[in-house]
């Protein structure tokens, strides 16, 4: 089963026959070339309406990926601003829990002080 145009070859014969009995013998060449330039223009057309499409899409892809990559650039740069933010919070944060530290924790007597307290025992 051979389709040409949704035709099978039983029909293509009866458009055939059709087209001798009406057009006549002398006819039928000039009816096949006017109908090989339709087919031509047809394709043509047809070919140019794509290459059309595909210069627009390509050119809606191509300011897509421009917006994607400068969406994506200024996440990085959001995201480094973050990562020093949060490393400059963390280092913060231990110096206040080491003050902290030092003043809830008092370190052993230094020397002087041992010396005043032995100078001024308890009135």
């Amino acid at each position: 089963m051979n389709y040409i145009l949704f035709i099978s070859g039983g029909e293509l014969v009866l458009v055939m026959l059709l087209a001798l009995l009406f057009f006549g013998a002398k006819a039928i060449p000039d009816i096949a070339k006017t109908l090989g330039k339709g087919m031509r223009e047809f394709r043509k057309a047809t070919n140019e309406i794509k290459r059309e499409f595909d210069e627009q899409t390509s050119d809606i892809k191509r300011d897509i990926s421009e917006v994607k990559s400068a969406v994506n650039r200024e996440t990085d740069n959001i995201k480094h601003s973050l990562d020093d933010v949060s490393s400059t919070v963390d280092r913060e944060t231990e110096k206040i829990k080491r003050d902290f530290d030092d003043a809830t924790n008092p370190a052993d007597e230094s020397e002087e002080t041992k010396k005043v307290i032995e100078d001024h025992p308890e009135d």
